[in-house]
């Protein structure tokens, strides 16, 4: 099935707060089947190489039926080694045209921006999404840089010349003022993974997406 950047409701796995690969499995099949757009596999607490591939390749089979694409964080070897269907990078990894490089003209490339200063600096030809924050206080990233509220995403949102999503303490509490910036989607870890009724927090947060729209 052809897929499709959609970046209303981006789910970024944690196999640490997931239980595991079968854990991130499981999660990611209920809640693309309630909302989720697109999918992010990243781990905080580095896996083997091996074990990513294993968990990437699981990953695209589950998603392979489906238009919600598969985007590794960071490692481009194994995005390359299952096909992927995009990379996501930040400040410290690759260089944006590098990475461009890398993968070819034909997957996803997301990059990572959390002040003026760096989104000036964006090569937007090469790049297909940014991912802006984080936008709260986040738990789930040891490396994040300060929270820059909302109102500085507003005037990011403003500035940018690719879609964006917002990321970094993002809930139902907060989903919809985050949205009312005009940012086209917001990428959300632990208000999905962990939590005990997947399926209710994935619905939940996008009738609160569209709700704000």
């Amino acid at each position: 099935m052809k897929k499709q950047l959609d970046l209303t409701l981006y789910l970024v796995l944690d196999p640490q707060l997931c239980g595991g690969i079968q854990g991130m499995l499981n999660t990611t099949k209920i809640a693309i089947e309630n909302g989720v757009t697109t999918v992010q596999l990243r781990s905080e607490q580095e896996l083997s190489g091996k074990d990513w591939y294993h968990a990437a390749m699981q990953l695209k089979h589950l998603l392979k039926d489906t238009p919600v694409p598969l985007l590794i964080n960071d490692h481009v070897d194994i995005a390359l080694a299952i096909d992927a269907d995009g990379v996501h990078i930040g400040q410290r990894d690759l260089p944006v045209a590098v990475t461009r490089q890398l993968i070819g003209a034909n997957k996803w490339l997301g990059f990572s921006v959390s002040n003026q200063q760096q989104l000036d600096a964006v090569e937007w030809k090469l790049v297909d999404y940014l991912g802006i924050g984080p936008i709260f206080p986040t738990s789930t990233k040891k490396d994040a840089a300060s929270a820059i509220g909302t109102a500085q995403l507003a005037e990011l949102v403003k500035l940018k010349q690719c879609p964006a999503v917002a990321i970094g303490g993002i809930g139902l509490s907060n989903v919809t003022e985050v949205i009312k910036t005009g940012i086209e989607g917001v990428a959300v870890v632990s208000a999905i993974c962990g939590q005990t009724d997947i399926a209710n927090a994935s619905q939940s947060l996008l009738t609160k997406i569209q709700q704000a729209r």
